[in-house]
């Protein structure tokens, strides 16, 4: 493997998606060689960018979306990645089996090879993000890879609440952690909570950039999306970066399509680390009560 840089330049990419799942990954991989051609070294698709966001009701004829993986879609994003020269980080809907699924990341390196999976470990079941109904948790545990830009993980949406993801994560390695995320406004709340649930969401992730030292980067999706009516929802974009110190390095806008770049230096990593040793610290001796449930 080739010595990474420091400096690497990081392609979220914040989209709306069409109900037929070929035009969606025709535009995907138009988006990844725009990406690259702007200078991107890795490129994060949002959360199962082949469609829309089924998730919002539950129908038996949307498990038909899905597909193995390797499969037609990884073989797509391999060749791209390799005709590229970039690394792609995709969510997709995994069919793993007769009757069992699951919200699977996949992580493709510069020269095409697929370097593994990540499952969604956290499922959300609230209204209009009705994943349960579809998914498995994920079985593979949070995992780093060693890419040709770097050592990077991999989180999906509902994960981003959760500072044991981002630390396990970041435990294995990984300079940049990348979330690749489908969430929004009920537009009936928006007046009144949207403002507080971004802020929640940006903040939370922030903080794990903060208390790991590293970088991270969530691809949001944009546009209102009712596959059956009613209410539906309107992600709110604002794709980000942030770095170690959990400033924001770029910054999507709410409402619009665009591929959102940003320069990331990795020897801040060690800087960082140095000046506020949150991983010299930890007193892993006296933190086994975090597996357990709720301490009565």
């Amino acid at each position: 493997m080739l010595t990474a840089p420091n400096k690497v330049t990081l392609a979220l990419v914040q989209t709306r998606c069409a109900a037929d799942l070929s035009e969606n990954l025709r535009k995907a991989l138009a988006q990844i060689a725009e990406a690259a051609r702007r200078g991107a070294n890795i490129v994060c698709l949002q959360e199962l960018f082949r469609s829309v966001y089924f998730c919002q009701v539950e129908d038996h004829e949307n498990f038909k979306l899905a597909e193995p993986i390797p499969g037609p879609t990884t073989d797509a994003l391999c060749e791209a990645a390799k005709a590229h020269g970039v690394v792609i980080v995709a969510s997709l809907f995994e069919k793993r089996a007769p009757g069992l699924y699951h919200n699977t990341a996949v992580v493709i390196d510069a020269d095409g090879a697929l370097l593994g999976s990540y499952r969604k470990m956290h499922i959300p079941d609230d209204p209009l993000y009705l994943e349960k109904f579809y998914f498995a948790p994920g079985d593979l545990g949070f995992r780093a890879w060693k890419t040709r830009f770097g050592t990077i993980g991999v989180c999906i949406c509902w994960d981003q609440w959760y500072p044991e993801a981002a630390r396990l994560t970041a435990l294995r390695g990984a300079q940049i952690l990348f979330y690749p995320t489908a969430i929004g406004w009920h537009p009936s709340e928006k007046a009144e909570y949207g403002q507080r649930q971004h802020d929640s969401w940006e903040t939370i992730q922030r903080s794990h950039a903060i208390a790991n030292g590293c970088f991270v980067a969530a691809a949001n999706r944009v546009g209102h999306e009712a596959p059956k009516g009613g209410p539906g929802i309107e992600f709110w974009g604002q794709s980000f970066i942030a770095d170690p110190s959990g400033q924001i390095v770029a910054k999507a806008s709410v409402d619009q399509e665009e591929i959102l770049l940003g320069t990331v230096d990795l020897a801040m990593l060690d800087q960082q680390r140095v000046h506020w040793p949150f991983l010299r610290d930890r007193r892993v001796d006296a933190y086994q009560e975090i597996t357990q449930r709720f301490l009565d």
